[in-house]
């Protein structure tokens, strides 16, 4: 990995408050011509320190009422029983995100619901029904927003 100039880690402040904006306004915001600035965006992606670019969804817009963080426990932790577990789980249109952890829960299951029959259905045909699955907790989620600066280690 590359070391990161304060130029780049301007432009990943930006970039990760609006993933959206454009090349233009963008290189107005760091003082740097559009050219500099679209070469730099290209290198960090290159690199691999610009992933990509995302989008906040409004669930409920979608029919999603009920947001959950499903800890679960894994009887088995080979790396093929890890990988498919998470792999299946990847694949469900309810599943906003997955977290692999260290410590007492193997997963952590950041999913959106319609309703709670939803969330008992989702927990029993795609965790409980799994032979590797020897324990799991559900926690209704109340609020869920992101940061939009970035990290302060990065900046410094």
């Amino acid at each position: 990995m590359r070391n990161l100039d304060q130029l780049d880690l301007d432009i990943l402040a930006h970039l990760f408050r609006d993933a959206g904006m454009t090349n233009k306004d963008l290189a107005a915001l760091v003082g740097v011509a559009p050219s500099t600035c679209l070469e730099r965006v290209r290198k960090l992606q290159q690199d691999g320190v610009l992933k990509g670019a995302h989008c906040e969804v409004d669930h409920q817009a979608l029919g999603g009422h009920i947001q959950a963080m499903v800890s679960l426990q894994l009887a088995r932790h080979s790396r093929q029983i890890i990988d498919e577990f998470r792999d299946a789980i990847l694949l469900l249109p309810e599943v906003i995100s997955l977290f692999h952890m260290g410590g007492k829960d193997d997963f952590l299951v950041h999913l959106c619901v319609a309703d709670t029959e939803h969330l008992r259905n989702f927990v029993f045909d795609h965790f409980t029904s799994r032979e590797e699955v020897v324990h799991l907790e559900t926690s209704l989620v109340f609020e869920h927003r992101f940061s939009r600066s970035l990290p302060c280690f990065l900046t410094t």
